[in-house]
């Protein structure tokens, strides 16, 4: 393998990273549908420590806008409560008996067009990410060159293959918004 492809292979997890971060990061962006991930992340001061609400619950939802949290000790409850309060999840809980509820309200037009505003500005970053990646390779491709690593005729190929490799988790990063847009829309 050229000293090229080998740098071209060597940036290709860091742009996966890229798309599997974002990935991650917008499934926390609420739709009209209730999934966990909105909440399993909240984090929640239980005993003095600092946990994700999915290590302290079980987390379901029954129904289209619920999610429905069960603490395998009931003495979390009032924690787990304050911890999704206090988080930027905009979200209600209820307390009744020994679980908590939450009921997603319908989304009004005005705050969709804020998701997709907000999810445009996440995925703008995944790019900045990429680009960087790309910039980086690109410098070590034009060093090998200038030392003599790397001729003159495979750095041009490098550039090409670059683009080729950069295209291909850009269109991972729209395909990925796409999905998501689609559900903050219907």
């Amino acid at each position: 393998m050229s000293d090229y492809k080998k740098i071209i292979e060597e940036v290709k997890p860091e742009m996966q990273k890229a798309v599997d971060y974002f990935t991650e990061d917008i499934k926390r962006v609420r739709t009209d549908r209730a999934t966990p991930s909105l909440v399993e992340d909240v984090v929640v001061n239980c005993f003095d420590q600092k946990m994700p609400l999915k290590q302290l619950a079980a987390i379901s939802c029954p129904e289209k806008r619920q999610i429905l949290i069960q603490p395998w000790d009931k003495s979390y409850t009032k924690d787990i409560v304050a911890g999704i309060q206090k988080s930027e999840t905009d979200l209600s809980p209820v307390v009744e008996g020994n679980q908590i509820r939450i009921t997603l309200p319908p989304l009004t037009e005005e705050y969709r067009k804020e998701l997709l505003r907000i999810l445009s500005g996440k995925k703008e970053e995944a790019r900045v990410v990429l680009r960087k990646a790309r910039e980086e390779a690109w410098k070590k491709i034009q060093d090998g060159c200038k030392d003599g690593e790397i001729m003159e005729d495979d750095k041009y190929k490098a550039k090409d293959e670059l683009q080729k490799v950069i295209d291909e988790y850009n269109e991972k990063l729209e395909e990925v918004a796409k999905n998501k847009e689609e559900e903050i829309k219907s």
